[in-house]
């Protein structure tokens, strides 16, 4: 399960961000997660529940904003929306199709205290 890793990951991102900040407690975590991310999204909310148990971040929201897929074909040079990564391009049906948006994950915005 490697979504517990990337709590893990989070949390240590709010407390270098506490450190330097100086604030002593967050409220809400913002996350935003790309649809082709291979993060699924309620393992993270457990893994977050359980590693910020007794930390800076304990009892916070965690908020998940899913971002679309979206690609670029190389044949045709659409933009267009992905479901999945190798999906065909809608326009021509190539298979060379490039993501460009929606395998990231990110922390977006903290409310802290």
């Amino acid at each position: 399960m490697h979504e517990m890793a990337l709590a893990e990951g989070i949390l240590q991102l709010i407390e270098d961000a506490a450190r330097n900040q100086g604030f002593t407690s967050v409220r809400t975590v913002c996350l935003e997660i790309g649809q082709m991310s291979s993060v699924e999204p309620d393992a993270l909310r457990f893994c977050f529940d359980a590693v910020t148990r007794d930390s800076i971040a304990a009892g916070a929201t965690l908020e998940i904003v899913d971002t679309p897929g979206q690609g670029w074909c190389m044949q045709c040079s659409a933009t267009v929306a992905m479901q999945a990564l190798y999906d065909p391009c809608p326009h021509c049906g190539s298979y060379q199709v490039q993501a460009t948006g929606g395998t990231e994950m990110r922390v977006k915005e903290l409310e802290v205290d």
